[in-house]
């Protein structure tokens, strides 16, 4: 038997109770931006980019004169005439520069300094910063102490020419490549981007896979160091291919000097061989003339090579600098 509770008649014949809308509230956050705010925006894009485009121009600018300066008359140069085009154009300085078969001979040795230098460097800054970088390297705070005294004690131009006289290594490649092989600046860059980058977990992980200190080295930590290895070939390619005085100490043979040291043979010989001209003002001025020609091309000449090889590294050179930007 079912029994039904009564309803009262006053609650049973009430109408509706309406609906009171609830008050809403709008977040801080979307409020209507003040004026000062919208117009915030568009001056900074303008300022970042106006600075942005002024320094391309200081930065590039010295440059592109430089090589309308190098097809230039030099008259309108000491004039002030050159600072947009070319004035009174000319090829002399090129065709001296390339007139000297001692050019092309120096550019293959240069190639040979800067290709050798840069492996040989790279190689053993990577092996001894990732030495460095293991905690269980005995003595590795001994080791990097070393490396660091080298900073700032330094045996001299005599100490260091002693050396590698005795070592025979005078007027040979490896007066060139091997007594500034490893930085000690790179080589503590490239240890704290080892011990950030490089967790011993995966250490362990690998030798648990059967895998030796070597074989994790090589097929392991290289693929994961990609930036590293792109920073450290950019670095030591610009300071081998610019290297000169090594060459201009420990070389005797002129077959075997760099690109810069042969451009600089030729810059001074231009300057002695205007010595037999008609008069003594005319000579001098046929030398400042053609000395300045030359002095343009060899920039521009030295300058091409690295100029091409760079930008195809630059996305690897930015973010390699930023990951062994951070050192402990």
């Amino acid at each position: 038997m079912t029994h039904t509770i009564p309803v009262p008649a006053a609650i049973e014949h009430s109408p509706p109770r309406e609906k009171t809308a609830t008050p809403h509230y709008a977040p801080r956050g979307s409020r209507r931006p003040r004026w000062r705010d919208r117009a915030a925006d568009p001056v900074f894009n303008f300022l970042a980019i106006g600075m942005l485009v002024v320094a391309i121009v200081v930065i590039l600018y010295p440059l592109y004169f430089i090589l309308i300066a190098s097809v230039s008359e030099p008259s309108e140069i000491l004039n002030g005439n050159v600072w947009l085009w070319p004035q009174g154009f000319t090829l002399e300085g090129y065709t001296r520069i390339f007139s000297d078969p001692t050019i092309l001979r120096g550019f293959g040795n240069s190639v040979l300094y800067t290709a050798v230098g840069t492996i040989i460097s790279v190689s053993a800054i990577l092996c001894a910063a990732y030495a460095l970088s293991r905690k269980d390297l005995y003595g590795r705070t001994f080791f990097m102490l070393l490396f660091i005294i080298t900073m700032f004690i330094d045996g001299g131009l005599i100490a260091r020419y002693l050396v590698v006289r005795d070592l025979g290594m005078l007027n040979t490649i490896w007066a060139i490549v091997l007594p500034g092989a490893i930085g000690v600046w790179n080589l503590i860059i490239a240890r704290a981007f080892f011990e950030n980058n490089v967790p011993a977990e995966l250490r362990e992980a690998a030798q648990l896979d059967g895998a030796n200190d070597f074989r994790f080295f090589l097929q392991i930590v290289l693929p994961l160091s990609k930036p590293l290895i792109f920073l450290m070939i950019m670095i030591h390619l610009v300071a081998n291919w610019n290297a000169f005085f090594d060459a201009l100490i420990f070389l005797n043979d002129e077959s075997k000097y760099p690109l810069q040291l042969v451009l600089r043979n030729v810059l001074i010989q231009s300057e002695v061989s205007a010595a037999g001209g008609t008069s003594a003002m005319d000579s001098y001025a046929a030398a400042q003339r053609l000395g300045e020609l030359i002095k343009y091309g060899m920039i521009v000449v030295s300058t091409i090579p690295l100029l091409i090889v760079l930008p195809f590294m630059q996305k690897h050179f930015t973010k390699g600098a930023l990951l062994g930007a951070v050192k402990s």
